[in-house]
């Protein structure tokens, strides 16, 4: 399925795109929030060493499922910090973005902040692109009715019933982000390997240690399957309603950065729970457009870029929670259609 691209619009003062830049600038919407990210994180990092301590002073019982339930949100909350991080929205400057992104992610919740950062600046680029945007790759689903056709393998074989096994797929999502990292260790273009390397794996030492230490083996299998399990489903909850079933891109349909941005996003009515539950990503238009802006600012952005998208007659999507994964659900369905049918390999 092809975007349908709004025609652009004449400007005799720059791009579309520099018009709104200016006028989310002159609102004060791109300076830093210092205080907002010291606060943030320092809550986070006290949440995180009380679970330990919890886990550590609960003991081998069962009410430690309920510390992997807390350490499954609390991996999610880790994780949209190094989002904001990997999108310099807390540092100006390079040096301590990488050392705060590389605590985080791979010493924090075992995820390759290099290996993610890669993959999700090419992300970023061409959004909903099935040749340049890696997210829309078909390596277990399929995205589009060519991908479903030309499928092979375990995508033909999921794509059938892909909607139905979305959220059960997602429970390995937190195992997969840690093999991968892991795979990219091998991967000369990853920069400062040893360090990713020796990150990752104090992560999986400590992670493992502390399990098995504190509880008998079945609890701490189960521990860890609970826990890994959850934190998937979280993560894939919170990037699920962003692109999928929006319009995707193909060859060289490629509108310019205003169109290709919010033309490909889903954003989702926030209110106190769902912006912080979420990071600020269920204004996904905005942080497209403005992958710098704190995400605070991103609430107080969307009137501006909402009106602006009315004035360019550029289709602005925007719904609710349950809706947007009832939406990619059902394309996600739709697109499977051809190999529920039979298509002819």
């Amino acid at each position: 399925m092809t975007s349908p691209a709004a025609p652009p619009v004449a400007s005799s003062t720059g791009s579309d795109f520099a018009q709104l830049s200016r006028r989310v600038s002159e609102a004060g919407l791109l300076r830093r929030r210092p205080g907002y990210y010291l606060a943030r994180i320092s809550l986070l990092a006290a949440c995180y060493g009380g679970g330990v301590a919890a886990f550590v002073a609960l003991g081998d019982t069962w009410w430690q499922l309920l510390i992997a339930v807390l350490f499954a949100v609390l991996f999610g909350q880790v994780a949209l910090v190094s989002h904001d991080l990997a999108h310099r929205q807390v540092f100006r400057t390079r040096r301590p973005t990488e050392i705060a992104g590389l605590i985080a992610g791979n010493l924090g919740i075992g995820m390759s902040y290099g290996w993610w950062m890669d993959k999700h600046t090419r992300h970023h680029a061409n959004p909903n692109h099935e040749e340049l945007d890696p997210d829309v790759t078909p390596d277990v689903l399929v995205w589009s009715d060519g991908q479903a056709r030309a499928s092979r393998g375990i995508p033909r074989f999921i794509g059938r019933r892909q909607a139905y096994l979305f959220f059960p797929l997602l429970t390995l999502e937190g195992l997969n982000l840690h093999v991968a990292g892991v795979r990219a260790l091998g991967d000369p273009k990853l920069k400062r390997r040893a360090l990713e390397a020796t990150l990752l794996f104090a992560h999986f030492a400590g992670y493992l240690a502390m399990l098995f230490l504190v509880l008998s083996p079945g609890k701490a299998v189960l521990f860890l399957v609970v826990h890994q399990a959850l934190w998937g489903v979280y993560m894939g909850s919170i990037f699920a309603p962003n692109h999928k079933g929006m319009p995707t891109l193909t060859g060289k349909d490629r509108p310019d950065f205003l169109r290709r941005q919010v033309l490909t996003s889903r954003n989702v009515h926030g209110n106190w729970f769902i912006d912080n539950a979420l990071g600020g990503l269920n204004y996904q238009i905005e942080h497209h457009l403005f992958p710098s802006m704190p995400s605070p600012h991103l609430r107080k952005a969307q009137p501006i870029v909402r009106q602006y998208c009315a004035e360019l007659g550029v289709s602005y999507t925007e719904t609710g929670l349950i809706d947007s994964y009832v939406q990619t659900l059902r394309y996600l369905h739709q697109v499977g259609a051809p190999l529920r049918a039979g298509t002819p390999q």
